[in-house]
Parts: structure tokens; sequence; C-alpha cells
């Protein structure tokens, strides 16, 4: 893939992965305005550049079910308890997105109709061909599956052309950089390279989702001025998996 110096997007439809702990800013708990409004505000932009943006939200800022469910509770009510929180982050970025005039629609894959629509794949495709936000909430609705499986999975199901996961780090490293001096961060892998060498990119079924349907993953710093736009016009931002 070359490189694209110029500022029309390379994709024409993306689906932005963030983690429930990037919406928390410097907090221990919870959602900072700051920082959802500073992502809104991105993410207008792409739909200024015509790109049709999807997004999926962890919820590990409010509740981490795979940590209880470590301490005894119930695995599948965990998961349960997992998905309600992703739901809270997506209605707020739903109303920080519309604050900015965004038309954003908020799709669950459990059924809460009467605070979201629940996820239907044609008529989240319909919205995002209308240049409305589409978040994804809730995971699969299935127990035992993370939030980024549920993002490759709806990238595949909406046919995006990328899928981009904001981290808190500027790509995917040979090794932790904070205690690392030395890490190599990786301009490009294959899929094959992330599993082999149990790189913490995303979990392992979400990697070999993207692998067996070609979804191309971009790894970025969420916390980088211009590195969504950057991504979507083809520049050299993180780490590229393909």
């Amino acid at each position: 893939m070359s490189d694209y110096s110029d500022d029309e997007p390379r994709y024409k439809r993306v689906l932005l992965k963030l983690s429930g702990e990037a919406l928390m800013g410097d907090a221990q708990y919870g959602i900072s305005p700051e920082v959802i409004q500073r992502i809104a505000y991105e993410v207008r932009e792409l739909i200024e550049s015509r790109v049709e943006v999807g997004l999926v939200i962890g919820g590990g800022n409010i509740f981490r079910g795979a940590g209880l469910a470590a301490e005894g509770l119930d695995r599948v009510t965990a998961d349960q308890m997992g998905m309600l929180a992703t739901v809270i982050n997506a209605l707020a970025m739903q109303d920080a997105l519309e604050r900015i005039n965004v038309f954003a629609r908020v799709m669950s894959a459990l059924k809460i109709n009467q605070i979201c629509e629940d996820y239907i794949r044609r008529r989240a495709v319909r919205h995002l061909e209308k240049g409305r936000v589409v978040i994804f909430a809730a995971g699969t609705g299935n127990p035992f599956f993370t939030t980024d499986s549920a993002a490759s999975l709806r990238a595949i199901e909406i046919s995006a052309d990328l899928l981009i996961k904001a981290t808190k780090v500027d790509g995917v490293y040979s090794a932790d950089p904070v205690v690392h001096s030395d890490a190599k961060r990786f301009s490009r892998l294959t899929y094959d390279e992330v599993l082999h060498r149990k790189l913490a990119v995303m979990d392992a079924t979400a990697i070999v989702l993207c692998r067996d349907y070609k979804m191309p993953l971009r790894i970025l710093d969420l916390n980088k001025p211009g590195a969504l736009m950057r991504a979507v016009t083809g520049g050299d931002e993180g780490t590229l998996v393909e």
C-alpha cells in the first residue's frame, strides 16, 4: 500500500473501535466530557470529508465483565452487565455528536428499543449511506465475546474499507514501550505475525475474523491530533495490519 500525501479520503467507509477506558481521560472511572467532545469533533471531521463512520465502544470505564467474573461472578451475567455499560457509552457519544450537529444513531445488539434502535444490518448500512454515524452497542449481544470481536464483526457486516482501533499508544510495539525503551514500533504487520507473536493488538478471535475476511486494521493513538484523518487519507499512521 502506498502512502497518500493529499487530503482526499482513501477509504469511503470505516469502523472506529474505541475502548471504554479511552473515554475516562485522566479520571479513574466514567466519562470525561472533554475527551468525548474531542472525539466527536474528530469524527465530525471525517463526516465532513464524506467518510461514512461506524463506532464500537467498549465498556471498561464503567464495568469490566471479565474482571468480576474472575472474582466469582457468573460469567454470562458479568458479560451482560458489560454489554449494558457499552450502551451507556454509546448514548453519551451520540449526545456529544448531536450537540455539534452530527446525526448519529445507536443500534444495540440487545433489545433496548425504548432508548435506541435494534441492530439490523440493512438499516445500519442505510444510516451510513445517509451520512449518519452509527454507534454499535452491546457488543455482539453474546457473552464470551469482546467488543474487539464485535468491532471486527460489524466492520465485516457493513463492508467497511478499514477497521481502526484507537488506543493510548501510537501503534503496535515489540514490547511494552513504557517499560522497554528499546521497544520497536511496527509500521506494518500481517495478521499471522500478530497471532504468532501474540502481540497485544486485539483478541485472537477479532484478528482471525479480520484475516479471514481480509479486513485491514490500523492501530493508532487516539490522543494524537489529526491521527484519524491521516489514517483515512492513507497516511503512515500507527501500525497497519493486513
